[in-house]
């Protein structure tokens, strides 16, 4: 059995398995024919092309994953293929890049950012008492693993925090919970999945309900909110948003969001983080004993999730 990896990997990746690995770092580099392949495992974030040249994998049967999304792929693969997302993976990545976004806007970070640049001593006196995240009401949208992760994080400040998930449950809202809700809260995070259920979920009339201050933060996809919407309630200075994830992805020269005084922007980096890789193919490792053994596969993606 041929399994292609994006990656180096390390030796032992396949001791005691009846495989053998193959190096694919991108569809120019194949590293032989790819109707061998039974298992791919495509690089981090990949899209188009790599989803493309499965169509010339005949005897494809399993796609695993790197990323905790899998949008891209769904709806791509034949009935005959499954195909596996690496939730767990990013779990403390991106809550971590999260509460990073929440202290570094609340703590008013980038204004020192460009001061230094200036080499400018920014006083209190100038820019005045900074928000805190001790004392603010957080809404996570989107109750998963990552959201559970990110939960603790924001308890540990002394902050509080409610919870929104597709269906309701114990101590979470569901997503008709949402007006009631946004008015009421200090931070907005997202981490949804990209789904047609959530594809433009943050629009206009979402954004209208958030409290004057509020900061939104997106850690999930980009069509999750409406760009247009969002420039235009940014425009008016009332809220801000710290985005890891736009759309359009990547974010065009010249497009608004670029100079808007209250967006912070970074170029979806909030599971690119030197332990993405060991803990990705530990899961790669899992999932190869588990699919050689004729055993159930872990985090096997049925409809939009």
């Amino acid at each position: 059995m041929t399994v292609w990896l994006p990656y180096p990997y390390p030796r032992d990746l396949f001791a005691g398995l009846p495989l053998t690995g193959a190096l694919c770092p991108s569809v120019d580099e194949l590293p032989g024919d790819p109707a061998d392949v039974d298992v791919l495992v495509p690089p981090f974030l990949s899209f188009g092309p790599i989803i493309e040249l499965t169509e010339s994998m005949p005897n494809l049967r399993l796609v695993q994953l790197l990323s905790a999304g899998a949008d891209a792929w769904i709806g791509r693969l034949p009935d005959t293929v499954t195909l596996c997302d690496a939730r767990g993976v990013h779990n403390a990545s991106t809550a971590e890049w999260a509460l990073t976004a929440m202290l570094t806007w609340l703590r008013t970070f980038p204004a020192f950012v460009r001061a230094q640049s200036e080499q400018h001593w920014l006083g209190r006196d100038e820019i005045g008492l900074a928000p805190e995240l001790t004392g603010k009401r957080v809404l996570i949208v989107g109750a998963g693993a990552i959201g559970e992760a990110l939960a603790a994080r924001v308890i540990a400040c002394e902050a509080s925090v409610v919870k929104v998930a597709r269906t309701a449950r114990d101590s979470v809202y569901g997503v008709s919970d949402l007006p009631k809700l946004l008015p009421d809260v200090d931070v907005v995070v997202l981490l949804l999945p990209l789904t047609t259920e959530t594809t433009g979920l943050v629009d206009a009339s979402f954004l209208a309900r958030m409290r004057d201050g509020a900061l939104l933060v997106n850690a999930a996809r980009g069509p999750i909110v409406v760009t247009d919407a969002l420039v235009a309630e940014l425009a008016t200075g009332r809220i801000s948003a710290v985005l890891d994830v736009t759309d359009p992805e990547p974010l065009p020269d010249g497009h608004p969001l670029w100079s808007m005084p209250n967006v912070l922007i970074t170029p979806h980096v909030g599971g690119a983080v030197a332990g993405l890789l060991p803990r990705a193919y530990r899961l790669v490792r899992t999932q190869l004993e588990r699919y050689v053994a004729g055993e159930p596969l872990e985090n096997v993606v049925t409809g939009d999730y």
